[in-house]
């Protein structure tokens, strides 16, 4: 485990690189190279204490020494050099073993600045680690930081993912296993520490004589394609005890010099980013593809042997994407080695990337011997989805792991799907929601396919270098979903085909599913939206209406639970009921008369501004004078748990003038260690960062299912005397304080509402009649805009119950999508 004053210091030294190298793999490689290069020294001046001699700063290179960097004599520019000179010409050091001049291969110090290097150099100096396993400790630390690569299409898999798939495989200490896109070597070293598990007896790899643990050592393999990334694995595998470990910069999909080599097992997350005309490969592998995901599953398959296991990370598109290339992997994974496909939820890779992901578990003997495939879904891994990936107690993996090395593989989700069956499909699809039994609605009307009665046009794939401030705006998904999002304009020609019109009916196919009417200027389509043109025998504003039901059929078979992503030829086998045309006309007739009810009712809502008319006679009084005011605690992300104990306010529970209560939990013990962060019934929240409170300044009263709880930070949390609490938060809610805002956060690049300038916010006070009168009056408006908004929900569930009468529901039947 890493001390606190270690991680403070890791801390330190990526805070001092920011703003001079803005990768985080960058950082990683400035920090390993100095603690690396610290620590030679630290060997060097160990062996000389001990009665030995230095082995890395002597002859030419003892100028170099790390001590030299701190004479005083030196100066600033001199110092730069200094250490310049010395990480690139460590390289052909000739006293220094094969292993450090490699991770010293290609480095150089990106910035000149004296001071940087100076505080850099302070830092690297208090890391006093004779022994390597302490330094791996700290490194891991770094290592978690670095995420995207970006230009590789690579990113950090999280060690309690890769520690999952390594156990399902379960690596021998006999076998030879091999990442092919190594990255940090987190798979080989997962896999050692397995192996050392396996092996124990009363201490960790016990049972493991030398010559075995030296063959382990022997066994663990792998490539990168990148300088870098191999660097980082050489000094990874180093630092966890392998002296020598066999890392080759190695480009997997192009080269041929390692074609011949077979592994016993093999374990990746091969990046998923092809360039701009594809990958170029050679031509030994099975399956002619440009796609780099397609290219490393077939490349895995043809290297293991045939009592090979492997497990890998694949993006969805290998799932169910419908080109030749990705058919054709399926049908070679399925008849070859392919035994359970396990869905996770998008945001495992957060915060570096939303992509969604699942994990192949191949074994080919196992593979032959078996009539099925599992399928099984996390819905949870320990963490929050959310961008903060905060530790959460829901944990979908240990169970799953359990009941998958028990062979419990049927049931309680898990599924069972018939080799033979998935085989028979036209695209072999993984995608376990095209095989499971759905329950199908049985309408008074018949059901036609929906690419029977419209046809479908997908937008133009415009590039960002097609945008511009003029000409002709493109609908994009965000501008369906979020009308204050920018739209982007093109002055490019394209096909009529792409031309939208005000009217038109649009359904977004892939990320965010959705039917809506474009209510727009004369636009352009992009990719991933359906410019529906409906046939004569149907309304286009009934397919409007059936709208939210056919977004519940692709939901049904969109793989795994998070929404991204349906296939044309899916989408237009997708079945409605379909009445005569003049029973169209009357249902929707019906239905536009409720939505004209809910678009009144809208009106009333989104226009109502408690505004109160000032008086020029009324003490004008500073909020910080009239009430208490408390910003919120910045509490650390691990204690947070949605289980039990405090509750806690946090920024997304402030809501446009109503509370929106989740489930977010601190320690109980917390409400006697921070009694200055305690908030309480009718007290009032106020958001103070910009981008939650764009489209209206965010303020709500606290309820009192949250009294006697705890403020985390961006809230603020206004405390008045009971007969001004209604009276305050009107002025908080009113279009002066926006305004306030707006002022005070203009100039700001991520603008936030301090609390200092929240206390300063002045308020025009009257007498205690007149504040009286005002709430009053603004209490009477208030609750028949809540009278508007309870209206709203009653026609919105009129909508819905009407169209699930027309589609039939209550009546159900039993049946295969693919009968």
């Amino acid at each position: 485990m890493l001390d606190s004053v270690t991680k403070k210091r890791i801390d330190d030294l990526r805070n001092i690189l920011v703003g001079k190298i803005p990768s985080p793999q960058s950082q990683v490689e400035q920090i390993t190279t100095g603690l690396i290069y610290k620590f030679m020294y630290d060997m060097d001046e160990e062996a000389v204490e001990m009665g030995g001699v230095a082995s890395f700063f002597v002859g030419d290179y003892e100028k170099y020494s790390w001590k030299n960097l701190f004479d005083t004599k030196l100066g600033g520019a001199d110092k730069v050099q200094l250490y310049s000179d010395a990480i690139e010409g460590m390289y052909n050091n000739p006293t220094a073993p094969s292993l450090f001049r490699e991770i010293f291969k290609n480095s150089f110090l990106p910035f000149k600045d004296p001071s940087t290097l100076n505080m850099f150099l302070k830092e690297i100096n208090e890391f006093h680690y004779s022994h390597s396993e302490k330094l791996g400790d700290a490194f891991e630390y770094l290592l978690s930081f670095m995420g995207s690569q970006g230009d590789a299409g690579q990113f950090r898999t999280p060690r309690h993912i890769i520690d999952f798939i390594v156990d399902i495989v379960n690596p021998k200490k006999n076998e030879t296993i091999l990442d092919p896109a190594c990255g940090t070597a987190g798979f080989l070293i997962s896999s050692y520490k397995h192996i050392l598990t396996q092996n124990t007896d009363s201490k960790l790899g016990d049972k493991l004589n030398a010559s075995e643990r030296k063959q382990v050592g022997d066994n663990l393999v792998g490539y990168d394609i990148s300088p870098d990334m191999t660097r980082i694995s050489l000094v990874n595998m180093y630092l966890h005890q392998f002296a020598s470990p066999l890392i080759h910069e190695y480009d997997t999909l192009s080269s041929e010099d390692r074609w011949n080599e077979y592994y016993d097992v093999i374990l990746a997350n091969p990046p998923f980013f092809s360039p701009t005309g594809g990958i170029q490969p050679h031509t030994r592998f099975g399956v002619q593809s440009t796609r780099a995901e397609v290219l490393f599953v077939d490349y895995i398959i043809e290297h293991l042997k045939p009592t090979g296991r492997s497990g890998i990370v694949v993006p969805e598109g290998i799932i169910f994407q419908n080109g030749n290339a990705y058919k054709t992997i399926r049908k070679k994974l399925i008849e070859d080695c392919l035994v359970g496909v396990i869905s996770l939820p998008a945001g495992v890779f957060q915060p570096y990337s939303g992509v969604k992901t699942s994990i192949l578990i191949l074994d080919k003997e196992l593979n032959q011997k078996s009539e099925n495939i599992f399928f099984a879904n996390v819905q949870n891994d320990g963490f929050s989805l959310s961008v903060q990936r905060t530790p959460i107690k829901k944990n979908d993996l240990p169970y799953l792991l359990e009941r998958i090395k028990g062979g419990e593989l049927e049931g309680d989700g898990i599924e069972n799907i018939k080799k033979s069956r998935i085989l028979g499909s036209n695209d072999f699809s993984l995608s376990i929601g095209n095989y499971k039994e759905q329950k199908l609605f049985l309408s008074d009307y018949p059901l036609v396919k929906l690419g029977e009665v419209s046809d479908f046009q997908n937008g133009f794939a415009f590039k960002p270098s097609d945008w511009s401030e003029n000409g002709k705006p493109i609908i994009r998904i965000q501008n369906l979903t979020n009308s204050s999002k920018s739209i982007n304009r093109t002055e490019i020609a394209v096909d009529p085909k792409y031309h939208v019109s005000k009217g038109d009916l649009l359904i977004s196919w892939s990320a965010t599913i959705g039917v809506f009417i474009w209510d727009g200027e004369p636009a352009l389509l992009n990719q991933h939206i359906f410019l529906v043109k409906p046939k004569e025998e149907i309304l286009r504003s009934y397919l409007y209406f059936l709208g939210l039901k056919i977004k519940e059929r692709i939901e049904s078979l969109v793989h795994g639970n998070t929404m991204t992503h349906i296939t044309k030829g899916k989408f237009l086998e997708i079945e409605i009921p379909l009445p005569p045309i003049e029973v169209q006309h009357e249902i929707v007739d019906e239905l536009e008369g409720y939505q004209k009810i809910i678009d009144g009712c809208r009106q009333v809502v989104e226009n109502y501004k408690p505004t109160i008319d000032i008086d020029p006679s009324w003490e004008m009084v500073e909020l910080g004078d009239l009430c208490d005011v408390v910003s919120g605690y910045s509490f650390d992300s691990k204690d947070f748990n949605t289980e039990s104990g405090t509750r806690v306010i946090k920024i997304t529970n402030v809501g446009l003038g109503s509370f929106v209560e989740t489930n977010d939990f601190l320690p109980s013990e917390f409400i006697q260690q921070k009694p200055k962060f305690i908030a309480n019934t009718n007290d009032i929240a106020v958001a103070l960062t910009r981008p939650i409170i764009d489209g209206g300044i965010k303020v709500c009263k606290v309820p009192e299912s949250y009294d006697n709880s705890l403020v985390n930070q961006r809230v603020a949390v206004v405390k008045s005397k009971e007969d001004l609490s209604d009276f305050v938060f009107l002025s908080l809610s009113s279009p002066q304080f926006s305004d306030y805002v707006e002022e005070k956060s203009r100039s700001l690049m991520q603008p936030n509402l301090s609390v200092n300038d929240l206390k300063k916010y002045v308020i025009p006070v009257p007498n205690d009649e007149v504040i009286q009168l005002i709430v009053k009056e603004k209490s009477e408006i208030k609750s028949v805009v809540e009278g508007n908004r309870k209206l709203m929900a009653i026609y919105t569930q009129k909508i819905q119950d009407r169209i699930s009468k027309v589609w039939g529901e209550g009546i159900e039947r039993e049946t295969s999508i693919t009968d």
